[in-house]
């Protein structure tokens, strides 16, 4: 499985990739064995393959340091950040040197592990993620001064990145459930001292696509790779808690 010096510890690791081809509308499974470093992230190991083995592998990233998530992925079926996960910690996790790697099942499939976040994106711009109506500033300028004690009540729920593997790992229905990440979205809004506007929040996040939907399996707080409880504030939602928590 690997060499033993830990310095330079090298291991032989499989990758089944699904990949699809829309020309041809065809999909398969792809097998590729690659030398690896223990602190080689996935993201490497998608390059080495197109620079060594096969070019025309399709997947997409961009700044590789956890914050626009536009590498994720599932891999051996727990949606996450190819940037984030290195080799051994991946070896260790799933306890094996195989490694099956799916794109999310949150939008349309592009190519290979490339999808439609446009699709994705839809069902968060329903919930109007910004400031409809801006609360006045209380004081001379453009600054809204916010107390910490405003800010702390959901502070961790403004660190979502729209990854979208909340939404992959969610039990419920794609069609009926506008999605963790878009729930999270919506009462940032509700709970944001700024945000005038609360109405039409309120309306979507208990309508028949809101919170309601929700099985509570936690399965979103389990994959964020911001660590956002965010099975907490849908939680706080759905007891119809989170407009006590605005000033």
């Amino acid at each position: 499985m690997s060499r033993e010096n830990p310095q330079t510890q090298v291991f032989m690791i499989n990758l089944k990739i699904r990949r699809f081809d829309p020309d041809e509308n065809r999909s398969w499974i792809q097998k590729y064995t690659l030398e690896a470093s223990r602190i080689m992230r996935f993201v490497d190991l998608l390059r080495k393959i197109n620079d060594e083995q096969d070019p025309t592998l399709a997947w997409v990233s961009s700044c590789e340091h956890g914050q626009c998530g536009t590498c994720s992925m599932k891999v051996n079926g727990k949606p996450l950040l190819a940037c984030e996960l290195l080799v051994e910690n991946a070896i260790y996790y799933f306890r094996t040197d195989t490694f099956y790697i799916e794109p999310l099942n949150v939008a349309p499939v592009i190519r290979d592990l490339i999808v439609d976040f446009t699709k994705a994106y839809d069902r968060v711009d329903q919930v109007k993620p910004y400031i409809i109506k801006p609360v006045l500033p209380r004081s001379e300028g453009d600054e809204f001064p916010i107390t910490p004690q405003e800010l702390e009540r959901y502070v961790n729920a403004t660190r979502c990145i729209n990854c979208f593997c909340c939404a992959a790992a969610c039990i419920s229905s794609h069609e009926t459930f506008l999605g963790p990440n878009a729930m999270l979205n919506s009462i940032v809004r509700v709970m944001d001292p700024r945000e005038q506007e609360k109405e039409q929040r309120l309306k979507i996040l208990y309508g028949y696509q809101g919170v309601c939907r929700c099985h509570s399996s936690r399965a979103c707080s389990f994959v964020c790779p911001k660590e956002i409880d965010v099975a907490h504030f849908i939680a706080l939602a759905k007891e119809g808690r989170i407009t006590k928590l605005k000033s």
